[in-house]
């Protein structure tokens, strides 16, 4: 069958892209703990500034904090992403190939958006 020589294809891509969202998400998730943890620090006598907003980051600039949400919503979809195509490598047939494409084009999406 000429689709089968594909399949050590296919299954570099997703170990690749795998990686990628995994990287992704381990800086994602490294630089909501610094927000987390050097953001806006509560006092009982501080007063919130008038410009405040919980997605203030203290590193880069006002749109840090939204480049970082949807960064580690998209590694998360991504990852999602490579366990359906890990079963449709499995099985490799045309019934599991729909279910592993949509949520391919719904992590590219989200990539996508996530780029800005």
């Amino acid at each position: 069958m000429a689709g089968q020589q594909l399949k050590p294809v296919a299954t570099g891509l997703l170990f690749l892209n795998f990686c990628m969202y995994a990287i992704v998400a381990a800086i994602g998730g490294w630089a909501l703990n610094y927000a987390i943890n050097y953001g806006f620090i509560i006092d009982s006598n501080l007063q919130l500034p008038a410009n405040f907003s919980p997605i203030a980051f203290p590193i880069g600039n006002a749109a840090t904090g939204f480049f970082v949400t949807f960064a580690l919503i998209a590694s998360v979809v991504g990852a999602g992403s490579a366990l359906a195509g890990i079963s449709h490598i499995r099985s490799w047939s045309s019934e599991s190939l729909p279910s592993a494409a949509s949520v391919a084009i719904i992590a590219w999406t989200l990539t996508v958006l996530a780029m800005g």
